[in-house]
Formats: structure tokens, C-alpha cells, sequence
């Protein structure tokens, strides 16, 4: 099934769709993004019990699905991208998941399509796909109907002051590369398709997504544990990894450090009201 029309596809839908084939390999299957997206997994296993059923925004090529499905949840897997949907269903269907994923093509910016459906236990965002999306404060009106009091919102965000990053540009002579993520918004290019991403704030997202919503925690995503750029310069070190993701296990959360990552991970609750 589909919401979108071809016409009427986001830039970023299109930029997605001419990586999908590589993008696994580009990010997925790297020792970065394993040892990020194991940061993200240990907080859905803990927001989402076995049963739950789970809304996933920009799925991606289904990673994320694949893994609460086989823990006995009940998964529908939206995403812009028609491409990164087939490559997720191929997958799927490859692996054999458990609780089988069910996937849409839908942008975050058409969830109220989904109105009118039983109501889910939790919803989440995986690696900064709701910073292709300016209006945050619309995608918490439709999650606020769609998700239950008491259900969780995990979102996953660009950080906007990742040290790493400072540290690494500034360290190569590249200020305004260094200082990119203070700013607004951003170009970004994909598969030579050019689109806008917003970094929003932490307190700009807690604001949009009350009074539906309350923050209860944030921690930061790939602190020690660099960006998936200097893949190549940390791949070859898989000890040095090992450290690195276990110092972001005991500090992620700690005040000031927990939104100096490569990512912040946002955990909200949906209120009784």
C-alpha cells in the first residue's frame, strides 16, 4: 500500500531511494553503525515489552523492525522511500522474522493518514530521520492520537553539539564543517539528490511535542563511539571500539554528556489527558 503519490515525494523519499540498495553496506553492516545502533536496541528492548504493538517512522531497510519483531513484537514499518521498503521487505522475507514487520510507504509528514487505526503501545524514530522534517509539533499531534496514555515515543536525533564532530573538523582545518549542526537547518545530498535537514534542539522537540508528550530521558547515541564517517579510521581498531562503546553504556545519560553525541536518543512518554 501507498500514501504518496510519485509526484509529490519528498526530496529526501527520492535521495533515499538511490542508496537503498547500497545503504546497508554504507552504514548498516559497518562497525559504527553496529555499535550506534546497539546503543538505540538496548532502550527499545527496554520501552517496548514483548506483545507491543510498535509504529516505526523511516524505517529504512528494516533493521530496526527486524530486531523487535524477533523479540514478539508487532511491528508496522512506515518509510517515503519506495525503494528502501522493497530492499526491507526482501530482507524480511530472506530472514524469516518472527511477527513478520508489516511495511508502508508513508512520510512521517502523512501519519495522520493513519487515524482511524487501533491505537499503538509506542512509536520510535531510528537515526535522524525526523530531521528531514521541519514541523515537528505535527508529527506529535498525529503520534498523540495514534499512540496510547502511557505508551512510549523514542526518537533518535542528530545531536546539535556533537563533540566528535567538533573535534575532528576543527582538528583538520574545517571550521565551518566543524560548527554545521548549530545552525537551523542544513543542505544535505544523498545519491547526488539534494535535500534540507533540521537540527532541532532537544528543547525545541520536548516544547513541540507537549503537552501530549513528557520527557522523561535522553541519552546520547555515539559519544565516545565516533560518527559513521571515521568508519575507516576506527574499523581497523575493533578493541578501541569495544572501549568506547562501553564508556557511552555507563555515561550516555549523565547531564551536559548525554547531548554530546553523534546522535541524542529522546524517550517520551504519552500522557493521561
Amino acid at each position: 500500500m501507498s500514501c504518496a503519490n510519485e509526484a509529490a515525494v519528498a526530496p529526501s523519499a527520492l535521495a533515499f531511494d538511490q542508496v537503498a540498495s547500497s545503504y546497508d553496506q554504507l552504514f548498516t553492516h559497518t562497525a559504527v553503525g553496529w555499535a550506534q545502533r546497539r546503543q538505540v536496541w538496548r532502550h527499545l528492548d527496554a520501552a517496548f515489552p514483548p506483545g507491543n504493538r510498535i509504529l516505526e517512522l523511516n524505517c529504512g531497510t528494516g533493521v530496526d523492525a527486524r530486531f523487535l519483531a524477533n523479540g514478539g513484537r508487532f511491528i508496522l514499518a512506515c518509510d517515503a522511500s519506495m525503494r528502501m521498503l522493497a530492499v526491507a521487505r526482501s530482507h524480511a522475507a530472506e530472514q524469516n522474522s518472527a511477527g513478520n514487520p508489516e511495511y508502508l510507504q508513508l512520510a512521517n509528514e502523512q501519519l495522520r493518514e493513519l487515524d482511524g487505526q487501533a491505537q499503538f503501545d509506542g512509536a520510535f524514530s531510528n537515526f535522524s530521520g525526523v530531521n528531514c522534517v521541519a514541523d515537528l509539533a505535527a508529527i506529535a499531534v498525529s503520534l498523540a492520537r495514534l499512540v496510547r496514555p502511557g505508551g512510549k515515543v523514542l526518537l533518535c536525533l542528530w545531536g546539535r553539539f556533537c563533540v566528535g564532530e567538533i573535534v575532528w573538523y576543527l582538528s583538520h582545518g574545517r571550521v565551518r564543517k566543524a560548527l554545521r549542526r548549530l545552525s537551523r537547518e542544513a543542505s544535505a545530498s544523498l545519491g547526488g539528490v539534494e535535500f534540507r535537514v533540521h537540527y532541532h534542539t532537544v528543547e525545541q522537540t520536548e516544547q513541540a511535542f507537549a503537552p501530549w508528550f513528557l520527557l522523561k530521558a535522553r541519552h546520547a547515541i555515539g559519544l565516545f563511539v565516533p560518527p559513521s564517517y571515521l568508519e575507516r579510521t576506527i574499523a581497523g581498531c575493533p578493541p578501541i571500539l569495544t572501549i568506547l562503546e562501553f564508556i557511552d553504556r555507563l555515561v550516555a545519560g549523565w547531564p551536559l554528556l548525554r547531548d554530546a553525541g553523534d546522535h541524542v536518543l529522546l524517550e517520551f512518554e504519552r500522557c493521561h489527558r
